[in-house]
């Protein structure tokens, strides 16, 4: 390659990354989530220069491997261990049982409309059954959804991924007579569970100790460190035969909201990073696909016909049904139905469906991408226009590009930063009737992005952050007073 060649190669890497940016401010504006963008636009350009964007299937798949790691990393981060804990029995049996019953749905709708066999029909079925945490965190973009509902649909999305994708491994490894491949599906997937879960606890407990005990000579050293960390995790969960998608995923979850050094340095690198790996893994994968062969052998009608099976049907009723014991109201249960989106892991798990050469292995990938393509505009375009219509409360969380910060060469224990919940005990009263004792100072208040004075009459607001002084000891009682919901008097 040419110097010419070479400088023209990165003038079209950087216009497309320029691109990929920008597209989030148009993604805001017409409601379709940002990677419908990247995903459509590698296709397109797949079909008007085939062999400029031909890559092979396996760097595709390793490349994207990577991409879901760091996303998945994030979004256990983002989750947090004390978010997690208030729904965790929902997350687990949402993104297993939840996985499992779509994929029972999907793979019944496949045999009777794309004519598939049963196996082919299975495995189209489970690649399709898991919810995507990328899309699920670009449709929001600004805006978080309040309470246990966001939690639940940030945790199904991350959780169902290891699921979905142990599953479709098991059963694309299983041979034998029926019984025999139930019985390997069924061990191979509880070990990758089980292996993965316990690596990624372990490793995250052990990162967290070298991220608080270690020192490094430069700051910049130390996101890349919990990079290489959480991909070591990956790796040693994969070569243990667990599921290194779930390690990363609990890893995050463990370190998530726990202090240390250069902490919010390191979630702004992880955060990028994660945005990055979500167009690498979108524009990759829609490299793979050729749109004008899905009209060969209807792959168009099939893929639409069972994408509204998906959408409107199969989830709302089965995963509404494995759901009832989760405590949600009406509305919310109605948006979590809904946003049960598609993305990458389904595109990712068609290419390995599409490697195996079994028949009908090429229509159930071209099938899988046109569901998806379905799943990223229409649903995810609808979110927002749902949320509005069910009352479901959307926090829009603005960008704070200045910041006003202080150093300590050891950690401040007795300093904490708190949120003021709606309805918590905190909110309305004043400074000086906080009931928290003499020994607590608020020294701070941030309020809509600026700063507030505390005075001892300045009373608090609902979303109020405010940084407090006291006793480390006391951090959970003072916590509940800031976050849990206020008791009725009459109780």
């Amino acid at each position: 390659m040419t110097g010419d060649d070479f400088g023209a190669v990165v003038l079209v890497i950087g216009l497309v990354g320029t691109v990929a940016v920008l597209s989030n401010r148009l993604s805001a504006k017409i409601r379709v989530p940002a990677p419908a963008f990247f995903l459509v636009a590698a296709a397109v350009a797949a079909e008007i220069r085939p062999h400029a964007a031909v890559l092979p299937v396996t760097t595709v798949q390793h490349v994207v491997t990577i991409a879901l790691a760091i996303i998945l990393f994030d979004g256990g981060m983002h989750i947090g261990w004390r978010r997690f804990q208030e729904a965790a029995g929902a997350i687990i049996w949402a993104g297993v049982a939840g996985t499992v019953v779509t994929a029972a749905g999907v793979t019944l709708a496949a045999r009777w409309l794309a004519g598939l066999d049963w196996r082919m029909s299975l495995l189209l079925g489970t690649a399709v059954a898991a919810t995507d945490p990328a899309v699920v965190f670009s449709v929001f973009g600004r805006r978080e959804v309040a309470g246990r509902t966001g939690t639940l649909l940030e945790g199904e999305s991350g959780a169902n991924d290891p699921v979905g994708i142990a599953l479709l491994a098991a059963l694309l490894g299983a041979t034998g007579s029926a019984s025999g491949v139930v019985t390997d599906v069924i061990i191979n997937f509880a070990m990758q569970m089980t292996v993965g879960a316990i690596i990624g606890a372990v490793g995250g407990v052990a990162l967290l100790a070298m991220m608080r005990r270690i020192p490094l000579p430069s700051e910049g050293l130390y996101a890349p460190r919990v990079l290489a960390g959480a991909l070591l995790i990956y790796g040693v969960a994969t070569a243990a035969h667990g599921s290194g998608f779930l390690a990363v995923f609990v890893t995050g979850i463990v370190i998530g909201d726990e202090r240390a050094p250069y902490k919010g340095e390191i979630e702004r690198f992880h955060s990028s990073l994660a945005s990055l790996a979500e167009v690498v893994a979108f524009v990759m994968l829609g490299l793979t696909i050729r749109l004008s062969s899905l009209g060969d052998d209807d792959a168009w009608a099939v893929g639409l016909a069972l994408a509204a099976l998906l959408a409107f049907l199969i989830r709302p009723v089965l995963v509404g049904l494995v759901t009832l014991p989760i405590r949600l109201s009406r509305n919310e249960r109605a948006f979590f139905l809904w946003t049960g989106l598609k993305g990458a892991v389904p595109i990712l798990l068609g290419t390995m469906i599409a490697n195996s050469g079994s028949a009908g292995a090429a229509k159930a990938y071209e099938v899988i991408f046109v569901i998806v393509g379905f799943s990223v505009t229409v649903q995810g375009g609808l979110v927002p226009t749902l949320a509005q219509r069910l009352g479901i409360p959307l926090r829009t969380v603005d960008p704070e590009p200045w910041s006003l910060g202080v150093r300590f060469s050891e950690e401040p224990e007795g300093m904490h930063r708190f949120r003021v919940a709606a309805g918590s005990r905190a909110e309305g009263i004043t400074i000086d009737g906080l009931p928290c004792g003499e020994d607590v100072w608020v020294s701070l208040i941030i309020r809509e992005g600026n700063l507030v004075t505390a005075s001892r009459d300045t009373r608090l607001k609902a979303g109020d952050d405010v940084i407090v002084l006291s006793d480390p000891d006391n951090a959970p009682q003072i916590e509940e007073l800031f976050t849990a919901p206020a008791v009725p008097a009459d109780e």
